[in-house]
Parts: C-alpha cells; structure tokens; sequence
C-alpha cells in the first residue's frame, strides 16, 4: 500500500475502542472509505474510515486494536482510499490478506496504484459471457458448464472436498481457442488454518501452477477485519491483469462463510440492528460488491470469471450466505454430502446444480457458426440430466416398492443412475479430462438407455455420435 504522507494533520482525541474499531472526535474533512494511520509508540496499524457523523470518525483497524491504549495513541488521516500496489510482477506471489508478500521474497515495485474498492462497470459497456473454460471436471464442464465472465459459486459444507476441488480447478482450468491468450489465476483464501494455507501453497508450487497465480491468504487466527479487504484487494489485482494487461483472469473466493462472519463480528461491535439469523441487514449490498467485479468489457480483450466458494452451515441453502449468494450470481455447483460418503469425488449434486449461462457457452452458434466446445454437448447434457433425475427417481421407487417392482426401463435408469455417479460424476483427484474426453463418456453411458427412452437429442446428431 502508498506510503503514508507525513503532513496529514494527526488527532489525538479519541474517544473510544470498541472490539476492532476506534471512534475520534472532532475530525475535519474526513471522507468515508478513507484510509487511516494508527500510530502508538513506534507501532503503526492501517485503518479506514466506517461511518462518519457531525465531527466523529468510526474507524476499522485492520491489524485489530489488541495493545492500543487511548491515551497513547494517535490517528492520521490520509485522504486517500485504501490502495493496492500492482505490477506484471506480481504473478507467481503469495500475499497475506492486506496485500502484505508473505512468501519471503523481495516487495513488489507497483507501476500503478488502484482502489481495491474498484469503479463500477457502466451496464451498457458489459459485454455477454459466451466462451467456455474446460476445468478438465466432468460434473462441471459437461453439465453445468463455467463461462468467461461468468460468476459461479460452489456451495459446500463443513467436511466436504471443496479445498481438493478448488486446487484441482486451479492447476487444470484453461480456456480453448485457437488463438494465445494469458489465462491466469487470482486465489484468495479467507479465515483457513494454517495447514490449508501449508497444503494450497505446497499444491500449487509442486504443480508449477504457481507461476500462473497470484494468491492471497488470510489466516482464522488473523484479525478478522483483514478478511473483510481480502476479495476486495483479490478483485482489484484481477481488475489489473484483465482488463489492463489484457488476460483473462479466474478468480476463486473461498470462504465466503467466513468473509460473512467478519462483516457480521464488525455489524455487531457498530451496535448496528441485525438481520437474518444477526448478519447485518446491507449482507446482499456487500456481497453485490464483490460478485458483480466479474465479467467482461467492450473493447477490452481480458475478462474475470469468478468462482465464490462457500460452506452452508448445517448444509442449509436456505442460510443467509447460500441464499443472497443465489440471487446475484449466475447459477451454482452444489456439493453433495450423500455422494461423499459413497466416496465419489467430486461429490457434486447434478440435480440440484445450475449453470444459467452453460448454454452461451457450449455447442456450436447458430448464428455464427462459432465453435465452443462440440455440437451435441448441449443436446448431451441434457439427456443425461433427465436419465440421471428419472434414474433418483427409480432408485427412490425401489426403496419404498422393491427393484422387482420396476418396469424394464426403470430398471435401466436405475443402471445408468449408478454407472453415471461411478465413471462419470467420479473422477481422480489429478484426472484431467478434455472437453471430448467428458462428452465421449457421455455417450459411452447414454448407450445403457433403450434408444426409445432418449428423446432430447436430435435424429441427426444421434446418427452422427451414436456407435453400436
């Protein structure tokens, strides 16, 4: 971050220190959002300004205020938003969640310094995501595919894999075309312990993935306030790369539970009136601001696709987090703890999983004529998401009636139900499929059906793609 200037005029006056946040009087000239120095002894914190009123400052310290003594401490306004040094160099880093390098090696010399709160995107200059990412997952690109642009979540919960399967995406994800383009990616960890953090930093230098990230790490016993400018200070650097340098940028959350948790720790010490189950009532203004920084700009060659992780408490989709999230995104992968304790992985829930923009995405254009992934993927994955849901179905019939109960087609997509969780939903922690290798798979399974039972897909591509 800029180097406080010294001439700033300080105050002495402050009148209290509440949990993270300290309140002073009789302030000038002190705008919202602005940057603040904290200064006792020889010791300096980093703060900004939460809410101002008549001559009193309400001031989030990011370091925490454990040590400070109101007597003894003295604040400095900068006049400047919390900024963010960047630079190309920045690639192959690892930083704490402040911006701070934490990986041992020299400081980045910033070429441009950007508000980590970003600018908004003007609505009309937004261009539609409409090419597709291959993470090399089955679940993911042959049924609930991830566009460029896009923001799609991954719903988890306490003990399940989502850890594995963002390090996964992360060392395979890559974008099809013809043409080079940088793809890169921006990792921020927010509220992990110390041994996820050991575990994602050995996972991606061991891979060589390393040197196409930029990685940010807030650790569960920092202060929680860092978590709150984590995916801001993540988003600003992938701002940067797109639409700056021209890269196309995947940038991964995870946690957005703990994330949530810090704004409602810093909600309950402003005395502010709670909402659903104590989150502060602006939750899905906040998650807006972070969510809506993917996506893609006319005229500028990059893009940012966002993948916010989450963890539901008690599984509840229905919980504050999962359910706002819901509504600004475009779509979710949602993790299933019954295919996790059949030891599937990835445990992804296809019935209960949605990509809204999968098909702007995949086949090929009509219009165009512009090749995506192939032509029958969007017919495919259709088909197998009604055989799969027909086959629940009749595993659900024969718990309650017995298979002998099951006429012969029941009793085939009862088959195929089974087949599709163990080879295709099932995959190797390092399996990295291609976008042919997933849609092969596909039709190896499809042909388990009688040909009378698949009516999504067309006479002509089944002609084409159907081998006896």
């Amino acid at each position: 971050m800029k180097n406080i200037i010294n001439s700033l005029k300080k105050y002495e006056s402050v009148e209290n220190i509440i949990g993270p946040l300290i309140l002073i009087e009789g302030v000038e000239g002190v705008k919202y959002g602005e940057l603040v120095e904290i200064i006792q002894n020889e010791e300096r914190r980093l703060g900004k300004v939460l809410e101002i009123e008549e001559d009193k400052a309400l001031v989030q310290v990011f370091e925490g205020t454990s040590g400070l003594s109101l007597s003894e401490i003295k604040v400095r306004f900068t006049g400047k938003p919390i900024e963010f040094g960047l630079s190309p160099s920045i690639l192959g880093r690892i930083f704490n969640g402040l911006g701070k390098v934490r990986d041992g090696g020299p400081e980045i010399i910033p070429e441009i310094y950007l508000n980590i709160n970003g600018s908004p995107i003007n609505p009309t200059r937004r261009d539609y995501p409409s090419e597709f990412i291959q993470t090399g997952i089955s679940s993911i690109d042959g049924l609930n595919s991830l566009v460029r642009g896009q923001k799609l979540p991954i719903f988890s919960g306490s003990g399940l894999p989502h850890n594995l399967l963002a390090t996964q995406i992360v060392k395979q994800a890559k974008i099809l075309t013809e043409k080079e383009e940088k793809f890169v990616i921006v990792f921020a960890a927010m509220g992990i312990t110390f041994e996820e953090a050991q575990f994602f930093q050995e996972q991606f230098i061991s891979t060589g993935a390393i040197e196409r990230c930029v990685i940010f790490i807030n650790l569960a016993d920092e202060p929680a306030i860092e978590r709150i400018s984590t995916p801001r200070i993540a988003l600003t650097t992938a701002e940067y790369l797109a639409y700056q340098l021209g890269m196309h940028v995947l940038v991964i959350l995870t946690d957005m539970t703990n994330y949530a948790e810090s704004l409602r720790e810093i909600s309950a010490a402003r005395n502010e009136i709670p909402g659903r189950r104590g989150y502060p009532s602006y939750l899905y203004t906040d998650l807006a601001t972070i969510y809506e920084r993917a996506g893609r700009i006319k005229g500028k060659p990059g893009s940012i696709t966002q993948i916010p992780i989450l963890t539901m408490p008690q599984d509840d989709k229905t919980h504050p987090i999962p359910d706002l999230t819901g509504y600004i995104t475009e779509g979710q992968i949602v993790l299933s703890r019954a295919l996790h304790l059949k030891g599937i992985y990835p445990p992804v829930d296809i019935l209960t999983s949605l990509s809204r923009l999968r098909d702007k995405g995949i086949g090929i254009e009509k219009e165009t004529g512009e090749k995506h992934t192939r032509e029958d993927h969007p017919y495919l994955a259709s088909q197998l998401f009604a055989s799969y849901a027909r086959g629940k179905e009749a595993e659900e019939l024969a718990m309650i009636l017995g298979e002998a109960a099951l006429t012969e087609s029941d009793i085939a997509h009862l088959s195929f139900s089974r087949k599709f969780e163990e080879e295709f939903i099932n995959q190797g922690l390092d399996e990295n499929r291609t976008i042919e290798q997933t849609l092969n798979l596909g039709w190896k399974l499809i042909k388990i059906l009688p040909k009378s039972d698949i009516k999504r897909i067309p006479p002509q591509i089944m002609e084409k793609f159907w081998e006896d």
